[in-house]
């Protein structure tokens, strides 16, 4: 407890016990102890008697002395650091070869980790010291650990790597939350509000103002990235960007050739929406891309790849093609559709570039604009021609049917383009909103097939679950129940686990609403087999208990939910021949 006093010239116990085993007159041998290791002020030996008659203790005397010392230095230590004397850090640096010796002792630890703590570059060896040693590293502040770990990336990583498979539990545990609403998804909270994230905040700290530190978790970020093929690490590359921005952290931000780029798309997120100045900011950045720093296009593509920015940049297509379907204009020729489209596939081609580590904006495939934009539009004019046709006086209807199947085009790009996938995903959202049944039966069974089964993905059917319950009322028909499950939700449940989960969810809301026969079919299909994980059975469990709830007891009225997104409406001029797919 009291080792390093030797060292410091100081005595200790093991000094007073030879003394004591030595002496002939132990009471003297203790006074002489007391005089010679005391507190060295003359005029305090004759106080002390006082204290004698008052029954207080010299242990508790000192201790109370030494408390209110220790403090004083702490102080001073800090007021010392934060001084502008030229020789500050050389006053430290000689207190801290005093004191270290020390480092272990309990009651003198926070005076030396203070100490250390101050000094901007802490000799080597004291590091080393303090590395090697469990109990010193642990309560050391995070500045010291910050010198230690720049220069041991093995050991950083063990304190990052907790924190990062806490970040990707908590935004499955959001994609997969019991809430099942179209206005409060994955995508609701706002950028600063998900920067404020315990993890976010903690590799905030953790990196401080040392550029060395951000780029191994950059680092960090995009292995794990190509290892799992996780899109969440690309939202955390972004969320630690701008946290460090909003702390005026410059020595960081001034050095990241994306710190811009993600400023004006963060606001872009905020909004939900690329406005056309903005669009021209962003082009700007792209455009800037000069010929020997073409590596920072994968940093670009990352922050592209973000779910959060992947969203917005579609919700601003499909408001784009509004605008133009309103006036009559064609997708090419619309330069912000493309820049939307340009940055889409950027996001979309992230992992595939870091993986070849071939920095080249991917192309484009134009036929997307050409013919799956025109044959996805078509769909909406089809959709639009039926409900004219519907309104028109019973002589003036023609026999026609609300159409059944797609066009090749839309079909096959779903499955070959994943740009235009991800279009056709949204698309049916969007369908979904308007509480379209119609339209929404004919575009879910060619969800069966996409590219690279995104329509499986869990964010996907996440939203989907979401919109589906502004259909409620539709569950309540097999046919609608037959293409929403048979169609879709059930030709994968039995190899893709999350697919299962997901439909057990908006079970879990809806059940209510399902044709009782159905329902019966439903949970037979939807039994767990015995290699499941314990959240499919936890919600299967919870289903039946529902179930049986509500055989006892009838369901309490629907309340339908208000729709406003806060998305800003775009006033266009619309006729009676003008389709529309207003949002």
């Amino acid at each position: 407890m009291f080792a390093g006093l030797p060292e410091l010239g100081i005595s200790n116990g093991e000094d007073l016990k030879e003394t004591l085993t030595n002496c002939t007159e132990p009471l003297k041998a203790i006074d002489q102890f007391q005089m010679e290791n005391g507190i060295l002020l003359p005029t305090l030996q004759s106080a002390l008697p006082f204290l004698d008659l008052h029954g207080t203790p010299r242990l508790e005397f000192h201790q109370s002395v030494f408390d209110e010392l220790r403090e004083k230095l702490m102080e001073r230590v800090a007021i010392i650091a934060e001084g502008k004397d030229e020789d500050r850090y050389g006053k430290l640096e000689e207190l801290l070869e005093k004191s270290f010796p020390l480092v272990k002792m309990p009651s003198i630890q926070p005076v030396v980790m203070q100490v250390l703590k101050h000094l901007p570059k802490v000799p080597e060896k004291k590091l080393k010291t303090v590395m090697a040693d469990k109990e010193l590293y642990k309560v050391c502040a995070v500045e010291v650990k910050r010198q230690i770990w720049q220069d041991n990336q093995a050991l950083f990583g063990d304190e990052v790597s907790p924190l990062l498979k806490q970040y990707i539990v908590e935004k499955e545990a959001a994609l997969f939350s019991s809430d099942l609403s179209i206005l409060h998804n994955f995508f609701s909270p706002s950028p600063k509000t998900r920067r404020q994230g315990e993890v976010v905040l903690k590799l905030t700290q953790m990196i401080g103002k040392n550029v060395k530190l951000y780029d191994m978790v950059l680092q960090f970020l995009r292995t794990l990235f190509l290892r799992t093929r996780n899109v969440h690490y690309c939202t955390l590359r972004a969320e630690l960007l701008m946290s460090l921005h909003d702390l005026d952290i410059s020595e960081i931000c001034s050095v990241d050739p994306c710190h811009k780029f993600t400023w004006c798309l963060d606001a872009c997120i905020r909004e939900k929406f690329v406005d056309g100045k903005r669009a021209r900011e962003l082009q700007g950045f792209l455009d800037g891309v000069k010929k020997g720093q073409e590596q920072v296009l994968g940093d670009l593509s990352m922050i592209l790849c973000d779910p959060f920015a992947c969203n917005t940049l579609v919700l601003s297509i499909m408001r784009n093609l509004q605008e133009l379907l309103s006036q009559e204009s064609l997708p090419r020729d619309s330069p912000d559709l493309m820049l939307l489209l340009r940055m889409l596939s950027l996001g979309q081609g992230a992992w595939d570039m870091i993986d070849s580590q071939v920095f080249k904006e991917p192309r484009l495939d134009l036929e997307v604009v050409t013919r799956f934009l025109p044959a996805m539009m078509s769909v909406v004019v089809d959709d639009h021609t039926f409900t004219v046709e519907q309104k028109l006086p019973s002589e003036e209807k023609s026999s026609l049917s609300y159409p059944t199947t797609l066009p090749d085009a839309f079909n096959r790009y779903l499955q070959e383009n994943r740009v235009a996938c991800e279009m056709g995903l949204y698309y049916v959202l969007h369908i979904a909103k308007l509480r379209n049944k119609n339209a929404l039966q004919r575009l879910l069974p060619a969800l069966v097939e996409t590219y690279n089964d995104m329509a499986f993905g869990d964010i996907f059917l996440h939203l989907l679950t979401g919109h589906l319950t502004l259909l409620s009322d539709d569950f309540g028909s097999e046919e609608f129940c037959s293409v929403v499950f048979d169609g879709f939700l059930l030709t994968s449940f039995s190899s893709k686990e999350n697919v299962h989960r997901h439909t057990l969810r908006m079970l879990l809301h809806l059940q209510h609403k399902v044709l009782p026969s159905y329902m019966e079919t439903l949970m037979k299909t939807l039994e767990p087999p015995k290699q499941c994980s314990e959240q499919v059975k936890e919600l299967y469990t919870q289903l039946m208990e529902k179930l049986e709830a509500q055989k006892k007891s009838p369901p309490p009225p629907d309340e339908t939910p208000s729709l406003d997104l806060g998305l800003h409406p775009v006033t266009v001029p619309t006729t009676a021949s003008t389709p529309t797919m207003s949002l």
